[in-house]
This record gives structure tokens, sequence and C-alpha cells, in this order.
């Protein structure tokens, strides 16, 4: 018998070579299936009972852990009885499914009480990431949670640690979202105030001595709740910890710190970070990092985990979990004084942090060197007909009723305002410190359309708000991309001068970015992502008051729209997946 030559192999060996490249793919890319149940609960995250969204009776939600190109395939069944809802997977690009971003009014329609929605989309970056509630403010009342996505199996990280953990930052409100909005859509005004409480892992304590009313029932506020003692994080002395810290605040801008401790940066919303130190960590809402930490301090004792507000005046109370070291006891509180973390007002500080993340060295994406176009958006409050709006350009976004990307995919008459907003503003003349009357706004669901594979450049500039001098802190998020922060500025924006400073060697890429008091922030991406995508202020109230834009791009290229997403404006369809 001839023995067989390498050009013409038996179909044995062929059969191996096969069942060999489906193993390895099976193992390279996974589906992973989730069934959520969401409705309303009654919880006591900080010993106050109230009415909270859960999924699968939990708050923050189940973890989602995949690894690098796994499909997510997520059915959800909304029991909220009365209530629409929708779930954007936060970070998550939605690469070639537009349709599960699940930004109601953006690229869906809500999903009606009763109704079972499916998300299918893959992950494909490793990195930490969030998921959250994205239709009117529901976010705020509990609906949220994480999302790990590891590098593939066999994959190594430029970085090592002994064990991986998730810290979810929240802030909360013993209002519900509906008295919230009632207040912000009212003359007079009513702003929603300061949280009164944040929580680590969906944990904190309130002060029950607080309420005096006698209108409240018994048992409203019980310290003593198993449900609303501290978060503990339990940790083997001289063991290394990789902490995915995110923030899914509401409101506030976070200072986390863990006494006695360091912290060293090493990833930035899926982005490896070139290391540095630091003893507080400033994050912003809808941002995500991970931080390594090592168990190296004085074993026999337990240490705090402190949260605090910074860059608005506190009036809420530090948020505290234990960092246990085994074998401590884990309710052994430390006895030390809770963290009180840096001077809520010292934007310089905060600044500084800002400009200290940089891409790792081996894992740099460069820029490319000029943009195709230039939009400066100006972010202001104002006042259009009584009612207190915020806007940008003098534009306050409003949502259709026929989401974007059904009206573009489908080619719907007037299903939005046509008229493209301005790409900027009187910056020659604009005073952004004076206090403004900013009465000459206007409310549009006009969009930002965008030449497919065009680099676009946004420059977010703040202002003094309709309070004298007061300017606010603001977490921007884009969806459907990543963009590399080209700088951040103090006072105006000069476009001609300013671009000059930017960085182009080793700028890190993120989704969302904050821009300062008084300051601008200046990004680049690249607009190859077909789809129609929110970028907003990911505060719950800024964005409710329409702090947002909307960017289209390539929407020829998106195929066929599954009839799920449809049903609502002048959408046709079913909701039925």
């Amino acid at each position: 018998m001839e023995a067989p030559s390498l050009l013409n192999p038996p179909r044995v060996l062929l059969l191996i070579v096969l069942c060999v490249g489906i193993v390895s793919l099976t193992e390279a890319a996974k589906v992973r299936r989730y069934k959520w149940e969401v409705k309303y609960e009654f919880k006591a995250p900080d010993c106050f009972r109230k009415l909270a969204i859960s999924i699968n009776g939990r708050t923050p939600g189940p973890t989602i852990l995949a690894h690098q190109g796994d499909t997510i395939i997520v059915e959800l069944k909304n029991s909220l009885l009365t209530e629409n809802v929708a779930i954007h997977w936060h970070g998550i690009r939605q690469i070639g499914t537009p349709w599960s971003d699940g930004t109601e009014g953006v690229t869906q329609c809500p999903i009606l009480p009763g109704e079972t929605f499916i998300y299918k989309f893959v992950v494909d970056r490793p990195g930490t990431y969030l998921y959250h509630a994205h239709y009117g403010m529901q976010r705020e009342a509990g609906l949220y949670g994480s999302i790990q996505v590891s590098v593939p199996n066999g994959t190594k990280e430029p970085f090592s640690y002994d064990y991986d953990r998730s810290l979810v930052l929240t802030d909360w409100y013993h209002k519900s979202t509906y008295e919230q909005a009632t207040g912000l859509s009212s003359i007079p005004f009513v702003w929603v105030g300061e949280p009164q409480s944040l929580l680590i892992q969906g944990k904190g304590r309130f002060n029950c001595s607080l309420l005096a009313s006698p209108s409240l029932a018994p048992g409203t506020c019980n310290t003593s709740l198993p449900e609303c003692s501290p978060f503990v994080l339990t940790v083997v002395p001289g063991k290394t910890y990789r902490l995915r810290v995110a923030s899914l605040a509401s409101l506030s801008a976070f200072n986390f710190e863990i006494e006695g401790h360091n912290m060293t940066v090493v990833e930035a919303d899926g982005h490896n970070v070139e290391p540095f130190v630091i003893k507080n960590l400033n994050i912003y809402s809808g941002e995500t990092y991970s931080v390594l930490v090592k168990a190296d301090q004085d074993p026999s004792r337990n240490y705090w985990m402190g949260l605090n507000v910074v860059s608005r005046k506190p009036a809420t109370p530090t948020g505290l979990a234990i960092f246990n070291y085994y074998p401590n006891h884990p309710r052994r509180m430390p006895t030390t004084p809770t963290p009180v973390g840096p001077l809520w007002n010292d934007s310089e500080y905060r600044l500084a942090q800002s400009l200290a993340i940089k891409a790792r060295q081996g894992y740099i994406h460069p820029p490319p060197l000029t943009s195709h176009r230039q939009i400066i958006l100006l972010n202001t409050q104002n006042s259009i007909n009584g009612f207190r709006r915020w806007s940008v350009n003098n534009v306050s976004f409003t949502l259709p009723h026929t989401p974007y990307l059904i009206a573009l995919n489908q080619n719907l008459k007037h299903p939005f305002d046509p008229i493209a907003p301005p790409d900027t503003y009187d910056y020659v003349n604009y005073d952004i410190f004076k206090l403004q009357d900013n009465p000459n706004a206007t409310s549009s669901n006009s969009i930002y359309r965008l030449k497919f594979n065009s680099t676009v450049d946004i420059v977010l500039q703040n202002a003094n708000t309709m309070v004298a001098n007061n300017s606010e802190t603001h977490p921007w998020h884009l969806h459907g991309h990543d963009f590399w922060v080209l700088g951040y500025g103090k006072g105006k924006f000069d476009p001609i001068n300013d671009p000059k400073k930017y960085n182009l060697v080793d700028p890190i890429m993120k989704n969302t970015v904050p821009v300062h008091p008084y300051g601008w922030t200046a990004l680049r991406f690249k607009a190859d992502n077909p789809g129609v995508w929110a970028f907003h202020c990911h505060i719950e109230a800024h964005f409710y008051m329409g702090m947002g834009v909307v960017f289209e791009e390539g929407i020829e290229k998106v195929g066929k729209l599954p009839l799920s997403i449809m049903g609502c404006g002048a959408s046709k369809g079913s909701h039925n997946p």
C-alpha cells in the first residue's frame, strides 16, 4: 500500500484536522444565554424600603461573564406591568447589530409590559463594561449590572493578578423616578437634589434617625436589615486583586479609595492604560476602570473602602464597604475614621488625573492625524417657554416617536426634524463664565448625518449654568464607538490653536469621558459603524432634560431590521420576536 503523501492526506487525517478546527472554534467563541425577568420589588439597599427595578430579583443585576468573541443572548421579559423598558449594553459597540444597542427612541421601540424581547450581540473586545436601563430615568431605580469580557483562553494580559472582582458604584434616591421626572418637567422647576445614599455593589447605609415623618409606615427604614449591611470584599494577605470599578451614578461624580492601599490603574473602558499609581480614583458616571490592589497591609485588621462625592458640594454621607483581610471576621468594622476623600471642588486635581490616562505602550492604536469634520458642542442650561432644559449649541434634544434607526432604514417621511443641528456656536462672543439668561434655545429631534468612514472631531465645551459661578462636570458617553481622547483644556476652546496641542502619540481610547467645569474635552472617532448612535451626558436628569445628540452613519449599509424592534410611531411590524 502506497504511503500517504502530505499533498494527498488520507481521509482520517482530514477528519482529525476538521474536528480539531471545530473544537478550537468552539473554545474560541461560545454562545452565552441569559433569561431575565425585569420587575418592581421592594428593596432596602440603604435600609430605606422603596420600590426598585430588579433583574431576577436582584439589583445590581446578574454579572455577564464572557470571553472575547462570545455571542450574548439575553431573553428579557418585561414584568413591570405598567411601564416600558429597554436595556443598553454600555461599551459594546454592536458592530453588525445596531438594533441591539438598547436605546429606546434611537435604535428600538420600547419593550411593552408583559412582552419578551431578545437581545443578541457579540462582545468583540475584552474589558470591563456595563448594562443599564435606557428608558426614561429607569437606571436610577436599580436596573443595571456589569459585563466582564476576558481575553481568549491562552492569551495573556499585560498585567498579572490573582483574583478578579467587580465593584459597581451608584448613588441612590428615596423618591421615585416619576416624582423626579415630574419635578424636572414642571413650572416651577423642581431639581432632583442630592442623593440620600451612595452604594458600593448595591449596599449602603442611610441614617434612619433623620426620618421624623409620622406618615412613614413602621419599618420603612431599618438599619438592622441584612440587605443594607456593608458590602464585604474578602482578600487573602499577599495576593493581588483586579478590581473592575464602574460607576452608574445617576448624578454624582465619585472619588473611590481603599484605606491605606495604593491602586494601579491598568484599564479604562476596555483599553489598556500605561500603569500609574493613585490613592484615590476619580470616576464619572458610565466610566469603568480596572485597578490592581495588593493586600499588603497589616492583616490583623480590616480597612474601609470609601466613596465620596466630588464636583458637587456633598450633601450625601460617605459610602462605605469593608476591605476584609482573611481570616478576620467579615463583619469586623474598621476602627479608623471613614475616608473623607479630596476637596470636592478641587478641579485641578481631577483634571490632572484625566490627563494622566494614556494608552499602554504596545497597545497604542494611533489616531488619524487629521479629521474631516469638527463639531463643537456647547453645553448650557436654558429656559424654553418657562421650562428648564439642558441644551447643546442652543438645541435641547427630544426623542421622536419613531426610532431613528427604523425611520432611516425604511425611508419613512417626516419622522423627525430634517434640519441638521449646528456644528458650532458663537465662540467668539459667548462668555462661558457669565451667568446667561439663555431664553433662546429650541427643542428639536434633529440629528447629525456623518459621512461613512470619515474621521470626526468632537469638542465638548462647558460653560456656566443658570446659577452664578457654577459649572458642572458632565460625563459624555458615545454609543457604538470608542474614541480617542485628544486633550482637555481650561477655559474656552480655541479652534485655531488648541488642536495644535492634541495628543496624537498615545491617547487613550474610551467610550465615556468627563468635561470638567469651565473647560473643554476633545475627542476623535471614525464613523465606521453603520447605524444610528446616541451621544449624551450620562447624568440621568441632564439627558432627560435634553443634553444629548444623535449621529447617523452608513445607514444604507444596515440590512433588514428585526421586526421585534418595531411597533411604535410610524414603524411597521410587530413587537413579537
